[in-house]
């Protein structure tokens, strides 16, 4: 997993080795020789949603019966079991070695929405580092790509336009901080990033007419133009309108005053 790092995932590995081993305080209850009762066990507490149970009986099995018919879902739950305790960095570590080594699962599509989702409850506010959005927003893109007819896809893709809006008010936001510092260049390229990369959100109008404020505010009024003609082709109708008006407006007098 790329942004989960080694620390981690060593440590999610020998917490699960740990308590499945019986090397801890594991209170799994199982005692049958037959994984597919075992499994039936375990489903049974996660069904009632008893996951930290589940979790150690998921665990001991994982380990007591490995390569066995039902290692697909005894791993695909132990996954679901921490995504439901809202243990995400353990959820996607587990989802994460399902997806690798059961691709052939006929639970591989709800995993691989399910890792997304994982990533999507990772992603933080806005104003923090946002790699667990870009990793949030990539599974789901693979996600709908390889299962568009997936029961699933209507919610992967409005998580897709929620995960876009938010990567690109980051880049807004960051552009705002610059237009109040006066450093109109960096602010620019942000702006630029807001509507070049997600011209489909909600910020990338907002993002034209704040590039146009910042090249107006560096003086360069030609650049500022050619970006308020694009903005008014490309949104027309745009709530931004009135803004883009007055600082057309506004180069057309500090041209005319020199």
């Amino acid at each position: 997993m790329k942004i989960i790092n080694y620390f981690v995932i060593t440590l999610a590995a020998l917490t699960i080795l740990f308590f499945s081993n019986g090397c801890g305080s594991s209170k799994s209850d199982i005692n049958t020789e037959d994984p597919q009762k075992a499994f039936e066990i375990a489903k049974r507490k996660f069904d009632k949603r008893d996951y930290v149970d589940a979790i150690e009986d998921l665990s001991f099995i994982k380990i007591r019966f490995p390569g066995t018919e039902v290692s697909d879902k005894v791993q695909y739950y132990l996954a679901l079991s921490y995504f439901y305790q809202k243990e995400y960095l353990l959820a996607a570590y587990e989802f994460d070695n399902f997806l690798k080594n059961y691709p052939l699962s006929p639970l591989y599509p709800d995993g691989k929405f399910n890792l997304a989702n994982t990533y999507y409850e990772l992603s933080p506010k806005y104003s923090l580092d946002q790699e667990f959005t870009k990793e949030a927003l990539n599974e789901f893109l693979s996600f709908v790509e390889l299962y568009p007819q997936d029961k699933n896809v209507a919610s992967a893709e409005a998580k897709i336009k929620e995960l876009r809006n938010k990567l690109a008010y980051k880049d807004f936001w960051t552009a705002e901080l610059y237009m109040k510092t006066d450093n109109y260049k960096a602010a620019s390229l942000y702006y630029q990033n807001v509507y070049e990369t997600y011209i489909d959100s909600d910020w990338a109008d907002d993002a034209m007419v704040g590039q146009a404020d910042a090249y107006i505010n560096g003086k360069k009024y030609e650049e500022a133009k050619k970006v308020l003609d694009k903005f008014y082709k490309l949104f027309p109708k745009s709530d931004q309108k009135s803004k883009a008006d007055r600082l057309r407006s506004r180069i057309a007098e500090l041209q005319t005053s020199k």
